[in-house]
Protein backbone atom coordinates (compact mmCIF):
# COMPACT_ATOMS: atom_id res chain seq x y z
CA UNK A 1 0.00 0.00 0.00
CA UNK A 2 1.33 3.42 -0.91
CA UNK A 3 1.14 5.83 2.01
CA UNK A 4 -0.56 9.03 1.02
CA UNK A 5 0.07 12.01 3.22
CA UNK A 6 -3.41 13.41 2.98
CA UNK A 7 -5.60 14.81 5.72
CA UNK A 8 -8.91 16.63 6.00
CA UNK A 9 -8.68 20.13 4.57
CA UNK A 10 -8.90 23.03 6.98
CA UNK A 11 -8.45 25.81 4.48
CA UNK A 12 -11.30 27.97 3.22
CA UNK A 13 -12.71 27.24 -0.19
CA UNK A 14 -10.92 28.83 -3.10
CA UNK A 15 -12.75 31.36 -5.21
CA UNK A 16 -13.69 30.50 -8.75
CA UNK A 17 -14.19 27.09 -10.31
CA UNK A 18 -11.85 24.42 -8.85
CA UNK A 19 -9.74 22.21 -11.09
CA UNK A 20 -10.76 18.61 -11.75
CA UNK A 21 -8.10 17.28 -9.39
CA UNK A 22 -9.05 19.77 -6.71
CA UNK A 23 -12.68 18.67 -7.00
CA UNK A 24 -11.68 15.01 -6.80
CA UNK A 25 -9.52 15.68 -3.74
CA UNK A 26 -12.36 17.46 -1.97
CA UNK A 27 -14.79 14.67 -2.82
CA UNK A 28 -12.40 12.16 -1.27
CA UNK A 29 -12.14 14.31 1.86
CA UNK A 30 -15.92 14.32 2.28
CA UNK A 31 -16.08 10.58 1.60
CA UNK A 32 -13.35 9.91 4.18
CA UNK A 33 -15.16 12.02 6.76
CA UNK A 34 -18.29 9.92 6.30
CA UNK A 35 -16.19 6.78 6.77
CA UNK A 36 -14.89 8.06 10.12
CA UNK A 37 -18.35 8.89 11.42
CA UNK A 38 -20.13 6.40 13.68
CA UNK A 39 -23.54 7.72 12.61
CA UNK A 40 -25.11 9.65 9.69
CA UNK A 41 -23.84 13.20 9.34
CA UNK A 42 -25.61 16.50 8.71
CA UNK A 43 -24.50 18.70 5.84
CA UNK A 44 -23.37 21.46 8.22
CA UNK A 45 -21.20 19.04 10.22
CA UNK A 46 -19.55 17.65 7.10
CA UNK A 47 -18.84 21.13 5.75
CA UNK A 48 -17.34 22.28 9.04
CA UNK A 49 -15.18 19.17 9.55
CA UNK A 50 -13.87 19.30 5.99
CA UNK A 51 -13.30 23.07 6.00
CA UNK A 52 -15.61 23.66 3.04
CA UNK A 53 -18.57 25.86 2.31
CA UNK A 54 -22.10 24.46 2.46
CA UNK A 55 -22.72 24.80 -1.32
CA UNK A 56 -19.43 23.06 -2.17
CA UNK A 57 -20.11 20.22 0.25
CA UNK A 58 -23.65 19.79 -1.06
CA UNK A 59 -22.44 19.62 -4.68
CA UNK A 60 -19.93 16.93 -3.72
CA UNK A 61 -22.53 14.90 -1.84
CA UNK A 62 -24.90 15.00 -4.80
CA UNK A 63 -22.21 13.67 -7.14
CA UNK A 64 -21.30 10.90 -4.68
CA UNK A 65 -25.00 10.05 -4.39
CA UNK A 66 -25.23 9.70 -8.18
CA UNK A 67 -22.58 6.97 -8.02
CA UNK A 68 -24.09 5.24 -4.99
CA UNK A 69 -21.15 6.13 -2.76
CA UNK A 70 -23.37 8.17 -0.43
CA UNK A 71 -26.97 7.74 0.71
CA UNK A 72 -29.27 10.36 2.20
CA UNK A 73 -32.06 9.99 4.75
CA UNK A 74 -33.98 13.12 5.66
CA UNK A 75 -31.25 15.68 6.40
CA UNK A 76 -28.35 13.30 7.06
CA UNK A 77 -25.81 11.51 4.88
CA UNK A 78 -24.06 8.16 5.21
CA UNK A 79 -21.91 5.78 3.15
CA UNK A 80 -23.86 4.24 0.25
CA UNK A 81 -24.18 0.67 -1.07
CA UNK A 82 -21.67 1.11 -3.90
CA UNK A 83 -18.83 0.60 -1.42
CA UNK A 84 -19.79 -3.06 -0.91
CA UNK A 85 -18.69 -4.31 -4.36
CA UNK A 86 -15.46 -2.35 -3.95
CA UNK A 87 -14.85 -3.89 -0.52
CA UNK A 88 -15.54 -7.37 -1.84
CA UNK A 89 -13.12 -6.89 -4.72
CA UNK A 90 -10.42 -5.68 -2.32
CA UNK A 91 -10.88 -8.58 0.12
CA UNK A 92 -10.87 -11.18 -2.65
CA UNK A 93 -8.06 -9.79 -4.81
CA UNK A 94 -5.62 -7.80 -2.69
CA UNK A 95 -2.33 -9.79 -2.55
CA UNK A 96 -1.58 -8.94 1.08
CA UNK A 97 -5.08 -9.83 2.27
CA UNK A 98 -5.13 -13.18 0.47
CA UNK A 99 -1.57 -14.05 1.59
CA UNK A 100 -2.15 -13.05 5.20
CA UNK A 101 -5.19 -15.21 6.01
CA UNK A 102 -3.37 -18.56 6.40
CA UNK A 103 -0.46 -16.87 8.16
CA UNK A 104 -2.75 -15.19 10.69
CA UNK A 105 -4.69 -18.42 11.19
CA UNK A 106 -1.47 -20.18 12.11
CA UNK A 107 -0.42 -17.45 14.53
CA UNK A 108 -3.84 -17.41 16.21
CA UNK A 109 -3.79 -21.21 16.56
CA UNK A 110 -0.30 -21.24 18.06
CA UNK A 111 -0.79 -18.36 20.48
CA UNK A 112 -4.49 -18.61 21.26
CA UNK A 113 -4.79 -14.86 20.72
CA UNK A 114 -6.60 -12.83 18.07
CA UNK A 115 -4.35 -12.09 15.09
CA UNK A 116 -4.99 -9.04 12.93
CA UNK A 117 -3.57 -7.30 9.90
CA UNK A 118 -3.70 -3.51 9.56
CA UNK A 119 -2.76 -1.30 6.66
CA UNK A 120 -1.97 2.38 6.73
CA UNK A 121 -4.24 4.84 4.94
CA UNK A 122 -2.84 8.37 5.07
CA UNK A 123 -2.60 9.34 8.73
CA UNK A 124 -4.84 6.50 9.85
CA UNK A 125 -4.89 2.69 9.79
CA UNK A 126 -7.62 0.24 8.94
CA UNK A 127 -8.26 -3.37 9.92
CA UNK A 128 -8.26 -5.59 6.83
CA UNK A 129 -8.05 -9.15 8.20
CA UNK A 130 -8.80 -10.63 11.64
CA UNK A 131 -8.64 -14.22 12.91
CA UNK A 132 -10.20 -14.69 16.36
CA UNK A 133 -8.29 -16.36 19.17
CA UNK A 134 -9.50 -18.57 22.00
CA UNK A 135 -10.66 -15.65 24.18
CA UNK A 136 -13.18 -13.34 22.49
CA UNK A 137 -12.49 -9.62 22.57
CA UNK A 138 -14.83 -7.31 24.44
CA UNK A 139 -15.58 -5.15 21.44
CA UNK A 140 -16.57 -5.58 17.83
CA UNK A 141 -13.99 -4.22 15.41
CA UNK A 142 -15.45 -4.16 11.89
CA UNK A 143 -13.18 -4.53 8.89
CA UNK A 144 -12.38 -1.21 7.25
CA UNK A 145 -12.85 0.99 10.30
CA UNK A 146 -10.52 4.00 10.34
CA UNK A 147 -8.32 4.06 13.44
CA UNK A 148 -5.55 6.36 14.64
CA UNK A 149 -1.87 5.70 14.14
CA UNK A 150 -1.12 7.42 17.43
CA UNK A 151 -2.93 4.96 19.72
CA UNK A 152 -2.65 1.16 19.85
CA UNK A 153 0.28 -1.13 19.16
CA UNK A 154 -0.63 -1.75 15.50
CA UNK A 155 -0.56 1.99 14.76
CA UNK A 156 2.46 2.97 16.84
CA UNK A 157 4.75 0.37 15.29
CA UNK A 158 4.16 1.96 11.87
CA UNK A 159 5.65 5.20 13.21
CA UNK A 160 8.68 3.73 14.98
CA UNK A 161 11.88 5.23 13.58
CA UNK A 162 10.10 7.84 11.47
CA UNK A 163 11.77 11.28 11.29
CA UNK A 164 10.37 14.12 13.37
CA UNK A 165 9.11 15.94 10.27
CA UNK A 166 6.91 13.01 9.39
CA UNK A 167 5.75 12.51 12.97
CA UNK A 168 4.72 16.16 13.12
CA UNK A 169 2.54 15.63 10.08
CA UNK A 170 1.02 12.60 11.80
CA UNK A 171 0.24 14.77 14.83
CA UNK A 172 -1.53 17.32 12.62
CA UNK A 173 -3.43 14.59 10.79
CA UNK A 174 -4.56 12.93 14.04
CA UNK A 175 -5.87 16.23 15.38
CA UNK A 176 -7.59 17.11 12.09
CA UNK A 177 -9.31 13.71 12.01
CA UNK A 178 -10.53 14.11 15.59
CA UNK A 179 -8.44 11.25 16.98
CA UNK A 180 -6.45 13.53 19.29
CA UNK A 181 -7.08 16.73 21.21
CA UNK A 182 -5.87 20.04 19.69
CA UNK A 183 -3.14 20.20 22.35
CA UNK A 184 -1.59 16.89 21.20
CA UNK A 185 2.13 17.40 20.54
CA UNK A 186 5.11 15.75 18.87
CA UNK A 187 6.65 15.12 22.29
CA UNK A 188 3.54 13.25 23.44
CA UNK A 189 3.56 11.10 20.34
CA UNK A 190 7.26 10.23 20.63
CA UNK A 191 6.76 9.25 24.28
CA UNK A 192 4.22 6.62 23.13
CA UNK A 193 6.46 4.99 20.53
CA UNK A 194 8.69 1.94 21.14
CA UNK A 195 12.23 2.50 22.42
CA UNK A 196 14.90 2.66 19.69
CA UNK A 197 16.01 -0.83 18.74
CA UNK A 198 12.70 -2.45 19.73
CA UNK A 199 11.01 -4.05 16.73
CA UNK A 200 7.56 -4.38 18.30
CA UNK A 201 5.06 -2.10 20.01
CA UNK A 202 2.94 -2.89 23.06
CA UNK A 203 -0.25 -1.27 24.28
CA UNK A 204 -2.58 -1.74 27.23
CA UNK A 205 -5.92 0.02 27.64
CA UNK A 206 -4.99 2.53 24.94
CA UNK A 207 -7.62 2.35 22.24
CA UNK A 208 -10.02 0.03 24.10
CA UNK A 209 -10.27 -0.57 27.84
CA UNK A 210 -9.32 -4.02 29.07
CA UNK A 211 -7.39 -4.97 25.93
CA UNK A 212 -3.70 -5.81 25.54
CA UNK A 213 -1.96 -5.80 22.19
CA UNK A 214 1.46 -6.30 20.67
CA UNK A 215 2.29 -5.54 17.03
CA UNK A 216 5.08 -5.75 14.49
CA UNK A 217 5.52 -4.00 11.16
CA UNK A 218 5.82 -5.80 7.84
CA UNK A 219 9.13 -4.32 6.80
CA UNK A 220 10.00 -3.58 3.21
CA UNK A 221 11.57 -0.51 1.62
CA UNK A 222 10.77 2.86 3.19
CA UNK A 223 8.38 3.45 6.04
CA UNK A 224 6.19 0.41 6.72
CA UNK A 225 2.52 0.65 5.82
CA UNK A 226 1.27 -2.68 7.22
CA UNK A 227 1.44 -4.31 10.63
CA UNK A 228 0.36 -7.57 12.24
CA UNK A 229 -0.91 -7.69 15.81
CA UNK A 230 -1.84 -10.08 18.60
CA UNK A 231 -4.66 -8.93 20.86
CA UNK A 232 -6.22 -10.35 24.02
CA UNK A 233 -8.59 -9.25 26.79
CA UNK A 234 -6.78 -8.62 30.07
CA UNK A 235 -8.44 -11.53 31.83
CA UNK A 236 -6.96 -13.99 29.31
CA UNK A 237 -3.36 -12.75 29.12
CA UNK A 238 -0.66 -10.73 30.85
CA UNK A 239 1.93 -8.39 29.38
CA UNK A 240 4.54 -11.12 29.77
CA UNK A 241 2.30 -13.71 28.17
CA UNK A 242 1.42 -11.43 25.28
CA UNK A 243 5.05 -10.56 24.60
CA UNK A 244 5.85 -14.27 24.60
CA UNK A 245 4.02 -14.32 21.27
CA UNK A 246 6.45 -11.81 19.72
CA UNK A 247 8.64 -14.51 18.10
CA UNK A 248 5.60 -15.96 16.32
CA UNK A 249 4.55 -12.47 15.30
CA UNK A 250 8.05 -11.76 14.03
CA UNK A 251 8.00 -14.90 11.89
CA UNK A 252 4.58 -13.98 10.54
CA UNK A 253 5.71 -10.48 9.56
CA UNK A 254 8.84 -11.87 7.87
CA UNK A 255 6.79 -14.45 6.00
CA UNK A 256 4.37 -11.82 4.69
CA UNK A 257 7.28 -9.60 3.64
CA UNK A 258 8.71 -12.55 1.68
CA UNK A 259 5.38 -13.30 0.02
CA UNK A 260 5.07 -9.68 -1.07
CA UNK A 261 8.64 -9.31 -2.29
CA UNK A 262 8.61 -8.33 -5.93
CA UNK A 263 4.90 -7.50 -5.80
CA UNK A 264 3.85 -3.98 -6.72
CA UNK A 265 1.92 -3.05 -3.61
Amino acid sequence: MTVTNTQPSTAADDGGKPSNMRSLSRAMEVFAELQRADRPQRLSDLARNCGMSLPTTLRILRVLQDFGMVSQTDKTYRIGPAVLPAARSYIENDPLVTASRPVLQQVAAQTGMTASLYTRLGFERILVVRVDGDAPLRYDMPLGKRLPLTVGAAGKILLAGAPDEHLQEVVKGAVAAGHEEPSFSLAELKARLPEPGTDYAYSADERATGVLSVAMAINRSGLPSESVALTSPVEAATEKGLKAGVPELRRAAARLAELLEGTVY
